[in-house]
């Protein structure tokens, strides 16, 4: 079976490997939630903000020892990856490819520690945790989750500080469309929502 190291590519820039491939890596992904408490009640009422970002996160090890050569010549390649590009304004798009996995990913943060050092304290060892976060372009994001509320009734319950127009921007993508909320729920007052309300939300023809 040959052989690979795990390869960072920078979109625009020249990739590279690392010295060493990792023990381990963590994926993680999550959702954002919302607690509404509502008096009388014996917990909050949960609502589903938005989905988060998955998180990839590993140690990458660097050992220049042998060749008695900065080690830095490595882990600034790593650094380098945080920093902004003069035409885009961001940071690089990259894509962490290993053992079959890949990653498109920006680069959230770097911690180095350096725990070897020759005598004239150039360094030769060092160990750095990164922190990835997935890079999905907005147009993918949107495809992979149409909006079912248009054309499909549904309910929800009104959270602390909602109002017609923000509802109907979330459900429909458009926030002149709360009348249909309002004339579905008998609201005479769209600016008074009371919350723990459970409202209908209408298909729109």
């Amino acid at each position: 079976m040959e052989f690979k190291r795990a390869r960072i590519e920078p979109e625009g820039q020249q990739a590279f490997d690392v010295l060493f491939n990792p023990n381990e890596y963590s994926v993680e992904k999550g959702n954002q939630l919302s607690e509404t408490g509502i008096p009388g009640l014996q917990s909050p009422i949960i609502q589903y903000v938005h989905g988060n970002t998955r998180t990839l996160s590993l140690d990458l090890f660097f050992d220049t020892w042998e060749e008695r050569r900065d080690v830095r010549e490595h882990t600034n390649k790593v650094f380098a990856l945080l920093g902004i590009e003069a035409e885009t304004h961001v940071p690089p798009i990259c894509k962490l490819s290993w053992g079959g996995f890949s990653f498109r990913c920006v680069l959230e943060k770097v911690s180095g520690k350096f725990n070897l050092f020759m005598p004239d304290g150039t360094p030769v060892r060092a160990t750095l945790s990164v922190s990835f976060k997935e890079y999905i372009d907005v147009d993918v994001l949107v495809r992979s989750n149409p909006t079912q509320s248009a054309d499909h009734t549904k309910m929800r319950l009104v959270a602390a500080g909602d109002r017609l127009t923000n509802i109907a921007y979330e459900e429909y993508g458009d926030a002149r469309q709360w009348r249909p909320i309002a004339i579905a729920n008998n609201i005479a007052d769209p600016l008074r929502l009371e919350p723990g309300r459970s409202l209908t939300i209408p298909a729109l023809e």
